[in-house]
């Protein structure tokens, strides 16, 4: 392709920036140059799903694309904390309390519209000029700037404890990482992010995503 878009579904195990090196190098030997190619905003390397991926001279207007809202399906974890507020972290017992799901509905609720967050320590978000998951690897005390978005829905998809599965519509910027854990604290057992699989981008669904296989690329 020349510029413009393609949707892909990003597996779990790998960072956004490999995909994006992975569909420039095929996308160059296809067409014999090299092709500009990046993306409009990261997936963490355990999460999977849909993945805007610009291309030539589209790549100007990523910005635009990484504003748009979200929906995502999350598994959270009750019971413990994780140092990544994810499955790769150093997970910590907090509480065997099994909350009710009449008790988890109503704190599901309390989520709901604007909110102020804290993003995880383990991110891409600069700190004075560096990467904060950089800084937080060489075990440097980090302290994350609080943020407002905006959650325009969260439904229950199942509760199995110690699991409880949702679906999240909500604003650029949001981490569902740290949803998952002010839903663990507001519940007062602690939980985590274990599977996380982004669903949607505003009109762009993850049916219409193309898998990395699909385009050749195998490893």
């Amino acid at each position: 392709m020349d510029d413009g878009i393609l949707l892909i579904d990003k597996p779990a195990g790998m960072t956004s920036f490999g995909v994006v090196a992975r569909v420039r190098r095929v996308l160059s030997q296809q067409t014999g140059k090299k092709v500009k190619v990046g993306h409009t905003g990261t997936l963490d390397p355990f999460a999977t799903g849909l993945m805007i991926i610009v291309v030539g001279k589209e790549c100007k207007n990523a910005s635009t694309y990484s504003k748009l809202d979200k929906v995502y399906e999350a598994t959270i974890h009750l019971g413990q904390t994780s140092t990544t507020g994810d499955i790769e972290g150093e997970l910590t017992n907090i509480s065997d309390l099994i909350p009710a799901e009449t008790k988890i509905k109503d704190v599901l609720k309390k989520f709901a519209g604007e909110i102020t967050q804290q993003p995880p320590i383990y991110s891409a978000i600069k700190i004075n000029g560096q990467r904060a998951y950089k800084l937080a690897r060489k075990g440097e005390e980090i302290e994350m700037p609080t943020r407002q978005v905006t959650i325009h829905g969260l439904d229950l998809i199942d509760y199995t404890y110690p699991e409880i599965k949702i679906r999240a519509h909500v604003s650029s910027g949001t981490y569902i990482r740290s949803l998952a854990g002010d839903i663990g604290n507001t519940l007062k057992v602690g939980a985590y992010c274990s599977q996380l699989r982004r669903t949607q981008i505003n009109k762009w669904h993850i049916d219409q995503a193309k898998l990395l296989i699909d385009m050749g690329i195998v490893d």
